[in-house]
């Protein structure tokens, strides 16, 4: 598990005018509103607030960029698939994403969160195609495992890993905020995507 004397979210950003002006290599989380990125965040830095956690889905509408001892970058990128959101934010969200993937050249690869309680969602597949058509290391995470009966998981993550048509250099972890999962494995994939040239 990695530790972090700092792990803090330095900007929120509307378009690619307001990036941070950085060279840390960074990674981005996706997934559907209300998979867990929040949780995700905080277990992964040890920090308990440091992303937000709540009830509604769809909060994150901006880039969230969050520094890691100043050698690395979390970038939360807005959920997709709530409900409630107009034509024209969708359409906006679309242009968000295809600026960061198309032109920040400090992005080194994608985590894909997805529920391990479902099927991987259309959209889930479309967020792997466009990592992929970016041609960008790709991690997926099945969050609340803790959800699923210990008998059900091995076929959830079978359904899973069979949907989003994953191959070998896609690797697929369990992950809960309340009990032990591949967390060491997460970051040690994590890891070799940061530090590749």
């Amino acid at each position: 598990m990695a530790v972090f004397q700092k792990a803090e979210l330095i900007l929120s950003a509307p378009s690619k005018k307001e990036w941070p002006n950085s060279d840390l290599p960074e990674i981005a989380l996706a997934g559907r509103s209300n998979v867990g990125k929040s949780s995700f965040i905080n277990t992964m830095t040890g920090r308990k607030k440091l992303a937000y956690v709540g009830n509604t889905p769809g909060k994150t509408r901006l880039l969230n960029f969050y520094n890691l001892d100043d050698k690395y970058m979390f970038v939360d990128v807005p959920g997709y698939g709530y409900a409630n959101i107009s034509k024209r934010q969708l359409i906006q969200f679309g242009e968000m994403m295809e600026d960061y993937f198309r032109e920040r050249k400090q992005n080194k690869g994608i985590v894909l969160l997805v529920d391990a309680r479902h099927q991987p969602t259309e959209d889930d597949c479309l967020m792997l195609d466009f990592a992929r058509y970016y041609e960008l290391p790709i991690v997926v995470v099945a969050t609340k495992t803790d959800k699923v009966k210990r008998s059900q998981l091995l076929k959830h993550m079978k359904v899973i890993k069979e949907t989003l048509q994953l191959d070998d250099h896609e690797p697929l972890f369990r992950f809960s905020a309340v009990e032990p999962c591949d967390t060491d494995a997460i970051w040690e994939a994590l890891l070799k995507i940061f530090q590749k040239k």
